[in-house]
């Protein structure tokens, strides 16, 4: 297993629409210094040239903080790079071809909404599973909901880590209690905040707590 289930704890999931003026490094800095256990780079809009030199920044950063950093969907990039891993929606290239591509020691995040897709995902060699979306969200218009039996029986299913995603905040953590979920994976909950540091610690202790 290339990741902990202690690197769930609190994954942040980066989106740049709440830069205002910001850049993204300083951003996701003070989410790791939030205590931050895990940083997925997502980027839809960017061209590669800068997909790449912002990828390079924040490598280094989760580095000096000893936070594991994956690309979202973008295989390539992650290669190119050199990314601890990338993470992939059912949609995206499927985890066995991912590890064909990526060699061994990188981790790969799939994510699913049921027990069916998380062994499938498993089987073909994910570290482990982002699982959602459990609330509706902005960052995902089209996400079904998953309930939290769904979650729990996912938990159950795969003895690999488990991250529960999807419009989670510090008040609606309460539904994942005693799901098994190894942490959650937060985009608005940290990058939206006015104060990202204070909300990222806030956060942690909240999760830690519900865990």
């Amino acid at each position: 297993m290339n990741c902990r289930p202690e690197d769930m704890l609190l994954y942040a999931v980066t989106d740049r629409a709440w830069l205002n003026g910001e850049t993204l490094e300083s951003q996701v800095e003070k989410a790791l210094k939030g205590g931050a256990t895990f940083v997925q780079l997502r980027e839809k809009e960017l061209d590669e040239e800068m997909f790449l030199e912002e990828a390079k920044k924040i490598k280094k950063l989760c580095a000096e903080y000893h936070v594991p950093f994956v690309i979202n969907d973008n295989v390539d990039i992650a290669l190119k790079m050199d990314a601890d891993g990338v993470h992939v929606g059912q949609s995206d290239m499927e985890a066995g071809k991912v590890r064909e591509k990526l060699g061994t020691d990188k981790i790969i995040g799939v994510s699913c909404k049921n027990v069916e897709q998380a062994l499938l995902a498993k089987k073909h060699g994910a570290d482990y599973l982002g699982v959602g979306a459990m609330y509706p969200t902005g960052t995902k218009k089209d996400a079904t909901a998953v309930t939290p039996e769904a979650l729990s029986a996912i938990c159950q299913a795969v003895d690999i880590p488990v991250v529960a995603i999807g419009g989670i905040n510090k008040d609606r953590l309460e539904p994942l209690k005693g799901t098994g979920v190894d942490g959650v994976a937060v985009v608005s909950a940290i990058f939206a905040a006015e104060d990202i540091e204070k909300a990222t610690r806030e956060l942690k202790e909240a999760v830690r707590e519900i865990l």
